[in-house]
């Protein structure tokens, strides 16, 4: 039961000397924010997952101050505000991940990791911002299929890109683009003629 566990939990903090407050539940709300900044700490993609920094005027704060402390080291984590954040450079974009301080930073990197890779995967290789750019959508959708509300869903790069193509072929009529609706007509004209 959920009050023997909490008891038995109790129990063994204090046998071990570590305050009850300090200890941390477990929770699969793992991811605070994913980043993409561009070269020069300019926000390119932000997506929070709590209330760390309800405000665009605070989270773009965070943002250059992250960038700041980041862009001109070689190492993949940091602590920053109470938070670790775990990060990665590509010619002129920055990727991040952020965490509770408390968080595996193992869990972070997968995250981190698997939206790069994908994205490698779906612009084939051009990781650079003027591609992303060109390919929003799918950065949007990478997103939601690794990371959903803070809980990590997938952190296999394949899986991502074959979801995100199996979603971008779904486009509602509303949003596909005058060429697209032609094209699709076109063919359902041969088909119908070649009958």
């Amino acid at each position: 039961s959920v009050s023997a566990c909490r008891s038995s939990c109790l129990a063994s903090c204090s046998l071990n000397g570590i305050p009850h407050s300090l200890h941390q539940e477990p929770t699969l709300y793992t991811v605070k924010a994913v980043l993409i900044l561009d070269n020069d700490g300019e926000r390119l993609y932000a997506k929070y997952y709590d209330e760390t920094y309800p405000t665009v005027k605070e989270q773009k704060a965070f943002e250059k101050n992250i960038f700041n402390k980041t862009h001109r080291t070689d190492s993949e984590i940091a602590l920053l505000e109470g938070l670790t954040v775990v990060y990665k450079s590509n010619i002129d974009l920055y990727f991040y991940v952020i965490g509770s301080s408390h968080e595996n930073e193992l869990m972070l990197m997968s995250v981190l990791n698997c939206l790069f890779d994908s994205l490698s995967q779906m612009l084939r290789k051009n990781v650079e911002r003027r591609a992303l750019l060109e390919n929003m959508e799918g950065l949007f959708l990478a997103v939601d299929e690794i990371v959903d509300g803070g809980v990590i869903l997938e952190s296999d790069p394949q899986q991502v890109v074959y979801r995100v193509a199996l979603r971008g072929d779904d486009v509602p009529l509303t949003e596909q683009t005058v060429s697209q609706v032609l094209q699709s007509a076109k063919e359902q004209i041969k088909w119908s003629l070649l009958r």
